[in-house]
């Protein structure tokens, strides 16, 4: 009888909620059943519809965070919680507890340290309209910027390994902390792979919490903030450019009347271009100085990330691992 990989690891469900009394019991008890040697954490964001009663009732450890907002809830989680593998899903129930075993599965099969359920139809049915466009845009953008890792930034549904969770430097306080994981690991090139799953409409009863504009504008912003931190030359380069055509724009006819003339009647004129293009020439300096700076960020990032211990059940030689079955198919056995 072979034993599953996962039987000498500790997996953790990590489950943010802030109003979700009408669906995280039956998300919990569903991740009992498929996870049934997993813990189930539930961190309760200032409810007021009774949310973390529901939690505790269906069997889940379940801790306040007071700071309003996803990212952090997901920051304290990290922080807390030890584990080997660690889940982490929305308490709405979008997102399968069934799918649990899966991306467990693959984390282990492909050894990688994230593995990012992709949303089956989430363009077809994301709430209203604008979020399914906003999810077009800003997965566009991403793969632009941070490169073709991924295909659905914004999913909530993700399995990560202990050396992810603890060199994840959180950041951000609401739903762009999705966005902040993602580059985290294309900044370090760490190992990821993606799962296709299907993806849930909300019981009537539960509502989103997301704002189109407000939520779009502050992942726009963390965008700018994450090229900035992770890809200065790029993006000083980019307002560095931006400058300098402002002030060719303007230099262009003080030039053309000088050549003609020999004189310079716009003087106001020549002295703004002759700015412009001395703040393009400092912002082109910050930017290459600053991409030393981040890359010996990502050195530090990468040398603490390699430092910590992998568990030797995760180390075990692919063709020795039995796979991870399904709920309600029985563990696998070895002839």
């Amino acid at each position: 009888m072979a034993r599953s990989r996962t039987d000498n690891l500790n997996i953790a469900v990590l489950l943010p909620c802030y109003n979700e009394a009408a669906t995280i019991g039956p998300v919990v008890r569903g991740f009992r059943t498929t996870l049934p040697d997993a813990a189930i954490h539930v961190y309760d964001n200032n409810s007021t519809d009774g949310t973390a009663l529901q939690a505790m009732l269906a069997g889940a450890h379940v801790v306040r965070e007071r700071r309003q907002g996803k990212g952090h809830v997901v920051r304290r989680m990290f922080a807390d919680i030890e584990a080997d593998i660690y889940i982490i899903a929305d308490g709405d129930g979008t997102y399968t507890p069934d799918d649990a075993e899966e991306l467990v599965r693959t984390l282990l099969t492909e050894r990688a340290d994230m593995v990012v359920g992709t949303r089956r139809g989430v363009h077809d049915d994301a709430g209203r309209q604008g979020h399914a466009l906003g999810n077009r845009l800003f997965n566009l953008l991403y793969r632009t910027i941070f490169g073709p890792d991924f295909t659905d930034i914004f999913s909530g549904y993700r399995a990560f390994s202990r050396r992810f969770v603890k060199s994840f430097p959180a950041v951000s306080g609401g739903f762009e902390i999705e966005t902040e994981m993602s580059v985290h690991a294309s900044r370090l090139k760490l190992p990821v792979s993606e799962l296709e799953l299907d993806y849930g409409r909300r019981p009537e009863g539960s509502h989103s919490k997301l704002s189109t504009f407000r939520d779009g504008a502050k992942i726009l912003w963390m965008f700018a903030m994450l090229m900035k931190e992770t890809r200065p030359f790029a993006f000083f380069s980019a307002i560095s450019a931006t400058f300098m055509l402002a002030s060719l724009g303007f230099m262009a006819p003080v030039l053309a009347e000088y050549f003609q003339t020999g004189l310079v009647s716009r003087m106001p004129t020549w002295v703004l271009s002759t700015a412009l293009m001395m703040i393009s020439f400092m912002l082109f300096t910050a930017g290459v100085i600053l991409d030393s700076v981040a890359r010996a960020r990502a050195e530090q990032l990468r040398i603490h990330y390699i430092g910590l211990e992998t568990p030797s059940a995760m180390k075990t030689p692919l063709s020795h691992a039995a796979p991870v079955s399904r709920a309600g198919r029985g563990k696998a056995d070895a002839a």
